[in-house]
């Protein structure tokens, strides 16, 4: 522990403690906090609320380790073995407990027994679990998925299960990609669904695991999504709701379509060719859709939220992240299946690609698009990711070229004034460069009064020579402008486009 994190001040992993509380619950409340979330740390020595590092004296420390290991031992279950050790930090001795993420979930206070002694960590701060979380943490500890747990109260007969196996075959094919791909496609039957969990086998006889009720939308999980259009960046004033019900993969489509009518609808030109573009990537917002559809927890019957605000589109999906998972691993690509079966059948459909790799493409498409990346917040009870929508300028600047765009002759592809020599290239292309790499050299002139070759290397991952070709031909057609010369060069926007 170094004096720069304990100024960071308390936080979702770490506590401080100024003394040693001669009740051991006050703090043992957050070692199986600890153990039930990703660990962390209490550092006794340290004011919580001013961060002075206060400290023991050197006689007193081995007895208070000893005293919080007998503790820690005495007092939770199963068991939790921290590493206790006593650092100097500003001269002063301190004691710093560390505690590791638990296998063995949930992990409780003895004395309160397994209803009232669970705790986790939320935002900072231990809090009591309730039933929902300790149901999430018993499936966690046992290695078992909720999704392919048998669904009881629900019957379902051989045409419902030849029914779900046509419709997923059905679905195959349309996400597949190429005429051969979807030749390649095989008929998904009962022993399929039995392998992924979809289907429980007993006595001879199939009966639906709650992953059957959850894709179908039948049975008492009742599952749906909820979509929202609201006036400015708060939930005060509704513009529009929907919420969608029934199959999995159609609430994906619907609720995608609900957002691609609700988001800006600009267009970009190849020579006098109009080409359609969403303000928001069209693949990015599915994408996440069907990533918080299949990884959602499905033990809290809270609803995927879809919300689109004046700045943003935010996507909130219902559970904590799964044990072992954290959004810096989950922007790096590693995935932690929470629901196993759905996760095949999704892979089957072609909704998913590799297990893993959704978020990071996401990530990849939404920067291509010239947008800032992704924002995630929380995972201690639901994961909310935001993607900012597309700056104010260029939003005047697509929908003037969508205005523009309209004046196109119906069915011919070319402007009306087609047969006459356009006086320059606004005529045609109104406020916007014509291609991806020229308008987000653009984009960032707007926001930033300038780039320089080297910035704008780093942007569009151009080599020198490229790049170089690049802004000389934005120069050429009017875009931009350079000032300077030799290392002081900067291209700003030119005065024809201002």
């Amino acid at each position: 522990m170094t004096m720069e994190e304990i100024l960071g001040g308390e936080s979702k992993n770490v506590e401080f403690k100024e003394n040693l509380p001669e009740k051991s619950i006050k703090y043992m409340k957050s070692v199986v906090a600890f153990a039930n979330g990703t660990g962390g740390k209490i550092i006794f020595g340290v004011a919580d609320k001013t961060r002075e590092v206060v400290g023991f004296d050197k006689e007193d420390v081995f007895r208070k380790i000893d005293a919080i290991a007998n503790a820690v031992s005495d007092s939770c279950e199963p068991a939790i073995i921290p590493d206790i050790t006593a650092q100097t930090i500003a001269g002063k001795t301190v004691i710093v407990v560390e505690v590791p993420e638990g296998r063995q979930r949930p992990y409780y206070i003895k004395a309160l027994g397994r209803e009232g002694g669970v705790y986790v960590r939320i935002a900072g701060t231990t809090r009591l679990a309730d039933e929902y979380m300790i149901k999430e943490l018993l499936f966690e500890g046992s290695n078992r998925h909720f999704d392919q747990v048998l669904c009881t109260g629900l019957t379902i007969t051989d045409g419902e299960i030849d029914g779900l196996c046509t419709a997923m075959k059905e679905q195959a094919v349309k996400n597949a990609r190429g005429e051969e791909h979807k030749a390649s496609i095989k008929d998904v039957g009962r022993q399929q669904l039995r392998s992924w969990g979809i289907l429980i086998e007993r006595d001879g006889k199939d009966y639906p695991s709650n992953a059957f009720a959850i894709l179908t939308g039948n049975g008492g999980l009742h599952v749906a999504t909820q979509c929202g259009v609201f006036k400015g960046r708060t939930k005060e004033v509704f513009v529009d709701r929907r919420e969608y019900d029934g199959p999995l993969w159609e609430q994906i489509e619907e609720a995608y379509q609900f957002v691609l009518r609700n988001i800006h609808l600009g267009a970009t030109f190849e020579g006098v060719y109009r080409q359609d573009v969403y303000e928001i990537p069209p693949d990015a917002i599915r994408e996440l859709i069907i990533n918080a559809m299949v990884h959602r927890s499905y033990l809290d019957h809270g609803m995927i939220q879809v919300a689109i605000y004046d700045d943003r589109l935010e996507i909130t999906s219902p559970g904590k992240l799964p044990m072992g998972q954290t959004i810096e691993r989950m922007k790096k690509g590693y995935s932690k299946i929470r629901n196993e079966a759905l996760a095949y059948a999704f892979s089957y459909m072609k909704l998913i690609e590799h297990w893993g790799s959704g978020i990071p493409r996401i990530i990849g498409k939404v920067k291509a698009a010239g947008l800032q990346e992704p924002e995630f917040i929380g995972g201690d009870v639901d994961l909310r990711i935001n993607i900012y929508r597309t700056p104010k300028a260029a939003n005047s600047a697509m929908n003037n070229a969508t205005m523009n765009a309209r004046e196109t002759v119906s069915g011919t592809g070319m402007p009306d004034n087609a047969d006459k020599p356009p006086t320059n290239r606004r005529q045609t292309a109104d406020k916007m460069p014509v291609n991806e790499q020229e308008q987000l050299v653009y984009k960032y002139v707007l926001e930033n009064n300038g780039i320089t070759t080297v910035k704008a290397m780093k942007l569009l991952d151009l080599k020198e020579r490229r790049t170089r070709e690049l802004l000389v031909k934005m120069v050429k057609n009017g875009w931009l402008r350079k000032e300077g010369s030799s290392r002081s060069t900067i291209y700003v926007q030119s005065t024809e486009r201002g």
